[in-house]
């Protein structure tokens, strides 16, 4: 019997189209799973089995008529509770936001793009407040487990998306990168994530956090990314920075086999200059480029000619902490008490921060992008571990015992290709000592989007990108 929930979106509207599936019966499998694991690891913030229920019954007359509304139509989707859904909350994780503060009556761009395309939402899933971190826990609603291993970490800030997918409660999540928030949990779950180039994707209301912030697809494979990002990747006329539409759709730029890999050019950098990887992560992923160079790519280990990390870091700093310090400027002191004591910490640091401190920041960050555009020259990818570590225990920001106090230290693959607007993706390709997924990834040049997913694609192709379902999955109703 096949397990709905273990469906991609591309095998499901396949299966629509020959009248051999439902989307209602998908979308009861996929609310009985969100159901079953909710308990276990917290993924969601609340679901809508009855409104989920109505759009799948819509969506099934469709198909049945032959007129299906896009290419996702039916398909079980998630959405982060920091992206504005029409008739439910937005309460971004924070317990400091009163729950009636809407009205709720806008789609963000994403959205509605989806809704158009006669998607079925599902629910929306967890965040930490406001998206400031790495790993997953609000006062909202608190913290999300990891589907390998509840107990540790989903990552963050898109843990609940990534937890969701991995689980089966959907094929496809929409997640919010500002420093690695989807590919950061798409590491540690073992799914698969991309960040964007700036703009690909609009983003409505604009975010506190300004161009670090992105909208990007959480699925379980490349395949499905494209598939999403077609649908996605549209103007919208509230978001003054978008790009222009895209010429050929992502779903066509991906080729069979190790045909996305002949003959690209990769720059394997294992440590960025200087990162220290535990040594299971490193060896996972160096077997894993070692495999891109014998399926044609061109591999050179060399680092990219960015600042030192330390400066890196610094200016991230000084511009994400002042986009906290900016979305919680007008709280009072009740809702300031109310906030992750983490964040206050960030807020009260970026509250310090000056206008010269800032453009300070952005001027490493232009220099930054400068010296990565002459980069990208010589080299189509730069290939590193999308983290230099598994997932740690649930519900801190930085692993215990590691003399860390910022997610932004354990992070250092992430966050610079922010900085940079470049896309970026996670790619699973193994588990650690600990059984806990290992992520590759792989950074394009600044509208690279579609030889990133190619690239990607290739990797599912080829074998050398997934890892095994996690056992919370097979155990779920479903299965």
């Amino acid at each position: 019997m096949t397990d709905l929930c273990s469906l991609t979106a591309l095998e499901l509207t396949a299966r629509y189209a020959a009248g051999g599936l439902s989307p209602v019966e998908v979308t009861e499998a996929a609310l009985a799973r969100a159901e079953a694991v909710q308990p276990v690891v917290n993924a969601f913030v609340f679901t809508d089995p009855e409104g989920a229920l109505a759009q799948a019954r819509a969506a099934e007359e469709r198909w049945a008529r032959g007129a299906p509304a896009g290419p996702v139509d039916g398909v079980p989707v998630t959405v982060k509770d920091i992206l504005l859904q029409r008739g439910h909350p937005t309460r971004r994780g924070s317990a400091a936001l009163p729950a009636g503060s809407g009205p709720w009556e806008e789609d963000a761009p994403a959205v509605a793009r989806l809704r158009e395309s006669g998607a079925v939402f599902l629910g929306k899933t967890t965040t930490p407040e406001f998206g400031w971190k790495g790993v997953t826990d609000a006062p909202l609603s608190g913290a999300t487990g990891n589907p390998y291993a509840p107990e540790r970490t989903s990552g963050g800030s898109s843990g609940g998306s990534a937890a969701a997918v991995a689980l089966g409660a959907g094929p496809l999540s929409l997640g919010t990168d500002g420093g690695g928030s989807v590919r950061i949990p798409a590491a540690f779950c073992g799914v698969f994530a991309l960040k964007p180039t700036y703009g690909r994707v609009p983003l409505y209301p604009a975010s506190a956090f300004g161009t670090l912030a992105h909208v990007g697809p959480m699925t379980r494979d490349a395949a499905d990314a494209a598939l999403l990002l077609d649908v996605i990747a549209h103007p919208d006329a509230r978001d003054w920075s978008h790009l222009a539409p895209g010429g050929v759709p992502f779903t066509e730029a991906l080729v069979p086999g190790a045909e996305g890999l002949a003959g690209l050019r990769v720059a394997w950098s294992p440590t960025m200059g200087g990162v220290v990887v535990a040594p299971d992560v490193a060896a996972v992923t160096r077997e894993a480029v070692e495999r891109l160079a014998a399926l044609g790519a061109e591999v050179t280990e060399t680092d990219p000619p960015l600042p030192p990390l330390p400066e890196v870091r610094a200016a991230f700093q000084t511009l994400w902490f002042s986009g906290a310090a900016r979305v919680t400027q007008h709280f009072d002191e009740a809702q300031r008490a109310a906030m992750d004591p983490g964040l206050r910490e960030v807020v009260s640091a970026g509250a310090r921060f000056g206008a010269l401190d800032y453009l300070e920041a952005v001027d490493l960050r232009m220099a930054m992008g400068r010296r990565m555009g002459a980069f990208h020259e010589e080299f189509d990818l730069l290939v590193t571990p999308t983290l230099p570590i598994t997932a740690f225990g649930r519900g801190v920001e930085v692993p215990d015992g590691s003399g860390l106090t910022r997610w932004t230290e354990w992070t250092p693959f992430t966050y610079p290709f922010n900085m940079t607007q470049q896309p970026a993706a996670s790619v699973p390709c193994g588990t650690g000592a600990d059984g806990l997924p290992v992520g590759l990834h792989l950074i394009g040049a600044r509208h690279a989007d579609a030889l990133v997913l190619r690239a990607a694609h290739a990797l599912y192709e080829t074998g050398v990108a997934g890892v095994p379902a996690p056992a919370l999955a097979a155990s779920a109703p479903g299965a």
